[in-house]
C-alpha cells in the first residue's frame, strides 16, 4: 500500500483538513505504516495498531497541541508520534540519538506528559486540567487514554477517586482491549468483559459512583462513531469516561492471534506478519529462562514456594510456574505496591515468596518495600529482572538505581549474579532459608553458559569471590559487568607486564569485609566497576569502607554517571557510561 495520503500529513491540522470520509484511508495507510517500520526496526506492534482509529479521532476532533493528550504507558503511541510531525524521523525510532519508543516532553509539544511506566495519565491529566482552570483558560480539554490493564492500578483509582470530585474538563478514555503485555487480571477485567457481553452497564456503574459521566462501550475500529462520540463529548462538562473496545494488533492476523508475542515481536516479514527465522544455533539462555525454570525445580521439592509478578508472567518467565502449579504463581496486574505487601503477608504465615519485579519497577513500592517487608524483616526473595542498562526502551526502562537505593535499606541483602549458575545457585540458596528479606538483580537478554542446569550449590552469604590474581591494581565488580571488566583485562595483559587482579564482589550488602581488607592491603590502586550509577552504589560502598578504616588508596569508580541514559544498544549506551570493555580498557591504561 502507499502512503499517499499519509504523506500529506505533516501535523493534526493537515489531519483536519481531510473530509471525514478520507479517514478511514487515512488510518488504514497509517496501521500499514506502523507494521513496515516495526517490521524491519523493531520495536512495540501490536498496542499502536490496535489504536489506530482511535488515534486518528482524537486529533481529528479535539485541538491538539492546545487540547492536552496523555497517553497511558505509551506502547501505543506510535501512530500519534507519525501524525504529530515526525513521520520522516520514525526511521530512528528508539535508536541512538533517535526518537524514543515513548512520549517525550523534549521530544515534541505533542508529547504532553512523557511516559513509560503504566498508570500516570490520569493523574497528569488530572493536574493539567486543574491547572488550566487557575489559569483562566477553561476552554482546554484534557484526554486520559488508558488501558484497561492500567486503570486498574492504584495509582489509576487514586486519580478517579479525586478527579470524580472535581469539576474539570477532563476525558479519559478507557481502551478496553483485555490485555496489557500479556492478557489482564483481576475483578475489574472480569466487570469489564460483562459490560461488554451486555453491551449497555446498568445505570450504576462502577465509574458513575466515581462521579463520572460514563459512555459506552462503543467499537474502537468504528472512526465515524469514534469521532460522533467524542464532538459530543467535548460539550459535555466535568470528569468524563468513554469506554472503547478495541483489538490490540488489529490489521494483522498474526498479531490478533498471538497478542502477547505480537507486542514486540522483533523483526518479521511485513507482508505475511511471519517472524524472521531465528538461529538454529545453541544458544545460551536468558536470565529471565534460569529464573522461570529453575523455580519450577525447586518448587517441585518445596511446597511452601509461591511466586508473584505484577503484570509480566510472560517477561518475568513466571510463566513457566504459572503453567506448573497455577494454585502458587500470581499474576496481580499492574500492582507493584500490592505485589511487595501480598508477598509480606505471604511470608508471615511461613510461605517461601519469590517476588519478580523488573529492576525500574520496583521503585514504585520503594514504601512497600521498607515498611512492610524490610522493618519485619520478612524473608520475601525479590527477583530484579532487567537490572542495568536494557537498550532500546530508554531512559525509563533502566535498571540503574536499583544498587543505589536498596544499599541504604537495613535488614537487606543485595546480590547480583555474575552469571546464569550463580543466578540458580542463589535461587536454592534463598530457599534454604536466609531469615532476612534478599534482592537479586540480573539484566535482560542472554548470558554466556549453554550448560547451567547444573546441580545447586549453596553460596554463602556475603562473601566475595577472587576471578583472578594480579599485582598492582584491583578491578572491584559487581554482577554481569564482570563480563566487560575480564575482556578488557585480558586485552591489556596481552601487551603489558601490567597483572590486574579481579574480584566479584557478588553481595552488595553485607560487603565481604575481610576480603577487601586483603585487597587493600595488596593493591596500590582500586577501581569499581558497576552497571548502576555511580552514586551511592558498589563505588560509594567502598568509597566508604576505605573511609572507615583510614585507607588512602586512590579509587577509581566506573558506572553509569549522574544523568538519565537515553535509549540505544546496550552496547552503545556501555560506551557512552564507560563500562564498555573499550573505556573500562581506557581506565585502566590511564592508572597504569
Amino acid at each position: 500500500m502507499t502512503n499517499n495520503l499519509l504523506q500529506t500529513i505533516q501535523s493534526p491540522f493537515d489531519l483536519r483538513k481531510l473530509p471525514k470520509s478520507k479517514l478511514p484511508l487515512l488510518t488504514s495507510e497509517l496501521r500499514q505504516f506502523i507494521i513496515n517500520a516495526v517490521a524491519t526496526k523493531e520495536g512495540h506492534l501490536g498496542a499502536s495498531l490496535g489504536v489506530a482509529e482511535l488515534t486518528v479521532a482524537l486529533h481529528y476532533v479535539f485541538n491538539t497541541p492546545e487540547d492536552l493528550l496523555v497517553w497511558d504507558v505509551g506502547h501505543q503511541a506510535y501512530g500519534h508520534k507519525i501524525l504529530t510531525g515526525r513521520r520522516d524521523l520514525f526511521h530512528t525510532n528508539r535508536r541512538l540519538d533517535g526518537i524514543s519508543g515513548f512520549p517525550k516532553r523534549d521530544e515534541s509539544e505533542y508529547d504532553t506528559f512523557g511516559v513509560g511506566h503504566s498508570s500516570t495519565a490520569i493523574s497528569a491529566a488530572l493536574g493539567m486540567a486543574i491547572a488550566a482552570q487557575l489559569q483562566g483558560h477553561s476552554h482546554k480539554q484534557h484526554i486520559a487514554v488508558v488501558g484497561d490493564a492500567s486503570i486498574a492500578s492504584g495509582m489509576a483509582f487514586e486519580a478517579l477517586n479525586h478527579a470524580g470530585v472535581s469539576d474539570t474538563n477532563l476525558l479519559v478514555i478507557l481502551n478496553d482491549n483485555a490485555i496489557g503485555i500479556d492478557p489482564s487480571v483481576g475483578a475489574l477485567k472480569n466487570y469489564l468483559t460483562q459490560v461488554n457481553l451486555d453491551g449497555t452497564p446498568d445505570t450504576d456503574t462502577l465509574f458513575e459512583a466515581l462521579n463520572f459521566n460514563y459512555s459506552g462501550p462503543i467499537d474502537g475500529h468504528d472512526i465515524s462513531v469514534l469521532i460522533d462520540e467524542l464532538e459530543r463529548l467535548k460539550t459535555v462538562p466535568g470528569p468524563k469516561l468513554l469506554h472503547v473496545i478495541t483489538k490490540k494488533g488489529k490489521g494483522l492476523r498474526q498479531a490478533e492471534e498471538d497478542q502477547v508475542k505480537y507486542h514486540a515481536p522483533g523483526k518479521f516479514n511485513a507482508e505475511t506478519g511471519e517472524l524472521l527465522p531465528k538461529s538454529t544455533k545453541a544458544q545460551p539462555p536468558k536470565f529471565q529462562d534460569v529464573f522461570g525454570k529453575t523455580l519450577v525445580e525447586l518448587a517441585s521439592e518445596n511446597k511452601h514456594i509461591v511466586g508473584i509478578t505484577p503484570a509480566m508472567p510472560t517477561g518475568s518467565s513466571l510463566k513457566f510456574m504459572m503453567e506448573a502449579f497455577p494454585d502458587r504463581a500470581f499474576d496481580v496486574g499492574i500492582a507493584e505496591q500490592h505485589a511487595v505487601t501480598f508477598a509480606a503477608g505471604l511470608a508471615t504465615q511461613g510461605m517461601t515468596v519469590y517476588c519478580n519485579i523488573y529492576a525500574t519497577f520496583l521503585q514504585r513500592a520503594y514504601d512497600q518495600l521498607i515498611h512492610d517487608v524490610c522493618l519485619q524483616k520478612l524473608p520475601v526473595i525479590f527477583c530484579l529482572d532487567r537490572a542495568g542498562l536494557v537498550g532500546e526502551d530508554g531512559a525509563t526502562h533502566h535498571g540503574i538505581f536499583d544498587l543505589a537505593f536498596l544499599r541504604c535499606i537495613p535488614n537487606l541483602i543485595v546480590f547480583a549474579p555474575r552469571n546464569e549458575l550463580e543466578l540458580r545457585n542463589i535461587l536454592f540458596t534463598a530457599q534454604l532459608g536466609l531469615g532476612l528479606p534478599i534482592a537479586i538483580r540480573y539484566p535482560r537478554g542472554r548470558g554466556h553458559i549453554l550448560e547451567w542446569k547444573q546441580p545447586f550449590k549453596k553460596i554463602e552469604i556475603g562473601k566475595a569471590h577472587l576471578l583472578k590474581e594480579g599485582n598492582q591494581i584491583a578491578i572491584i565488580s559487581i554482577g554481569t559487568i564482570a563480563t566487560n571488566v575480564s575482556e578488557a583485562i585480558k586485552s591489556i595483559e596481552e601487551t603489558s607486564e601490567i597483572i590486574i587482579a579481579h574480584y566479584d564482589i557478588r553481595f552488595l550488602k553485607p560487603l565481604d569485609e575481610i576480603v577487601l581488607h586483603k585487597i587493600f592491603s595488596r593493591y596500590k590502586k582500586i577501581v569499581t566497576v558497576e552497571d548502576g550509577v555511580k552514586k551511592g552504589g558498589l563505588g560509594s560502598a567502598i568509597v566508604e569502607f576505605a573511609a572507615e578504616n583510614a585507607y588512602t588508596h586512590p579509587i577509581k569508580i566506573l558506572g553509569i554517571p549522574d544523568d538519565f541514559p537515553e535509549h540505544g544498544t546496550v552496547e552503545e549506551l556501555q560506551e557512552l557510561a564507560g563500562i564498555s570493555i573499550n573505556k573500562i580498557r581506557q581506565e585502566i591504561y590511564r592508572l597504569i
